[in-house]
């Protein structure tokens, strides 16, 4: 089968080739015992049952997809970082919040040239409800450090990694000692009523808010 112009490799072979050897490695897995299943998908741990659920995928069409490598770890890195350093909209994009909603910039890649670039309003609670979207669940991190940085035992793989390098790690400087806290002029005030800001609590880096306190019954 020929592929068509513009084309490294003719699709529906590629597809197909795909499908039989992604399938043909989830059998062997199963058979090994490398998968495992659980709640509502315990049942599939049979044989049977595994080879029936998979029959479906076996007879419908795969799509894939292929594009050329990336230029070097450099471009690797300057894709990556458009997804592990930024939040799901930027500021910029934002272009007006009004009794109609937010309206912001969003880029279209099905059209070429200055038409790419459109503008959409939506109301603010579909507008929340979109970039919550993007928003990882408790326990789930944009970046995780493996090898030597892994947080587990980050601190003595690296010790080990600096005395089979010989190096001296650097010798932090004693830290002031601590002075009594005096009464500091407040830094905020408030342009509407004159008040000063009244620190309620301070958090640290790392601890959870805890919920408000409940309101008191009026006397």
């Amino acid at each position: 089968m020929r592929c068509q112009p513009g084309f490294f490799l003719p699709v529906r072979v590629l597809s197909r080739l795909f499908r039989r050897r992604f399938l043909e490695e989830l059998d062997q897995a199963h058979r090994v015992g490398r998968l495992q299943f659980f709640g509502e998908d315990a049942a599939l741990a049979n044989a049977q049952a595994f080879a029936q659920w998979l029959a479906p995928l076996r007879a419908c069409e795969w799509v894939v997809y292929a594009k050329r490598p990336f230029a070097g770890p450099a471009a690797v890195l300057n894709y990556l970082s458009r997804y592990t350093h930024r939040v799901a909209i930027s500021n910029r994009r934002l272009l007006a919040f009004d009794e109609r909603g937010v309206t912001f910039r969003w880029k279209d890649y099905r059209a070429t040239g200055k038409a790419r670039y459109k503008a959409m309003t939506l109301a603010v609670d579909e507008f929340i409800r979109r970039f919550l979207l993007h928003v990882l669940p408790t326990g789930f991190h944009r970046i995780r450090h493996y090898g030597l940085l892994a947080n587990a035992s980050r601190r003595e793989h690296l010790a080990q990694a600096r005395e089979l390098l010989q190096v001296t790690p650097a010798v932090e400087a004693p830290s002031p000692p601590q002075t009594s806290t005096s009464i500091v002029p407040p830094t905020f005030i408030c342009p509407h009523c004159g008040a000063a800001m009244r620190v309620v609590e301070t958090f640290t880096r790392g601890q959870s808010i805890r919920a408000p306190p409940p309101l008191r019954a009026a006397a």
